[in-house]
């Protein structure tokens, strides 16, 4: 079995401590500063012309893989990247998680024999139902048993049906996902410990839900990286497909560092009246280095609906006003600053507004 970047990078931590006779904690503390973090990527449909909005031709997969494996990153699998964020361990620079959404079959037709060929860990979040439904664009149970056979491959859990589960009360979408879990442990032998938003629609009420149920990490589909302050249950992921995969795009996504925040606000990312537009701001850690006047050289925040002014109020706090309502759906707003090496931080969020 081989053995992880991660694994062997805390291995060599272990002994390096042993031998100089520190304590295990005083090195490990230098390595999870601000710029220690990771940068998960998602995919969806591989090859699959007539969904562009989801879709990667495997040419643009092949140019994903070739940066991954000729770059200088540390691919891990999903788990181990959320197990070193929340016990403050240290990650490789440039740690990559890499997940698919969906389990569609053109993931083990197309994709999976790319990634296995690399080496490359991969997370698939499954939604049970159209596999319990055998409908033939997704994987079957007996494929699903086949990939996560393989130690590269982890299932993590999309409740059991692909649908809104946001727009549900607590019950139903507790009952979502232990029917999923359910079915999990009756094909795969036991149940995930990862879950992702079906099409990335977060809230505080299923945040809660998913704690309640133990799961350990919950992935969204906003843009940014991971950073030692990301809530649990709101990790963001750079969504690809062929239109924003481009190569420069994949380097500038890949190589992003975070921009570690705190004091988030609305709390809750499901929409309503009196939160729309969202009342968007947070606090910038102290470890990020700021101008004489106390604000940040660089800073911009871009909205996907509507014009939004930046407040730098100081001490850290920015405060973001949106010119009007978003509309029915899903909105994003994306602040990024430019960080050393020119990397660039990167912090997004993505709300959901009922109809």
């Amino acid at each position: 079995m081989p053995i992880y970047p991660l694994l062997k990078y805390t291995l060599a931590v272990m002994v390096y401590c042993l031998c100089i006779g520190f304590s295990l904690k005083a090195p490990l503390a230098q390595e999870t500063s601000v710029n220690n973090g990771a940068v998960v990527i998602m995919y969806h449909r591989f090859d699959e012309n007539k969904y562009p909005t989801t879709n990667t031709s495997l040419e643009t997969l092949q140019a994903h893989i070739k940066e991954l494996k000729s770059g200088p990153y540390n691919v891990l699998p999903l788990s181990n990247i959320a197990d070193a964020i929340a016990n403050n361990l240290p990650l490789p620079d440039r740690t990559i998680g890499i997940s698919v959404d969906d389990a569609f079959l053109s993931f083990y037709k197309t994709a999976w024999p790319e990634f296995k060929n690399a080496n490359l860990p991969v997370t698939i979040f499954t939604s049970t139902a159209p596999v319990e439904q055998s409908l033939p664009d997704y994987m079957t149970w007996s494929q699903l048993r086949e990939i996560s056979a393989d130690e590269l491959i982890t299932i993590g859990n999309h409740a059991h049906q692909h649908t809104h589960i946001i727009n549900q009360d607590s019950e139903a979408q507790a009952l979502a996902i232990d029917k999923a879990n359910q079915l999990f442990r009756r094909a795969l032998g036991k149940q995930p410990s990862l879950f992702a938003y079906p099409y990335g629609e977060i809230s505080q009420q299923l945040s809660n839900v998913l704690r309640a149920k133990g799961f350990k990490a919950a992935f969204g589909q906003n843009s940014g990286a991971i950073s030692r302050q990301t809530n649990m249950m709101h990790l963001p992921r750079f969504p690809f497909n062929d239109r924003f995969g481009t190569p420069d795009r994949f380097k500038l996504a890949v190589n992003s560092l975070p921009l570690p925040v705190s004091a988030i606000l609305p709390e809750d990312l499901m929409l309503n009246s009196s939160t729309n537009p969202p009342p968007f701001g947070f606090t910038i850690s102290k470890d990020i280095k700021t101008r004489e006047d106390g604000t940040y050289r660089g800073l911009n925040c871009y909205s996907s609906q509507n014009d939004l002014s930046l407040l730098q109020l100081g001490a850290g706090r920015v405060e973001v006003r949106i010119s009007g309502p978003y509309k029915p759906g899903r909105a994003r707003i994306n602040c990024t600053m430019l960080g050393p090496e020119r990397r660039w931080r990167w912090f997004g969020q993505q709300y959901y507004i009922p109809e």
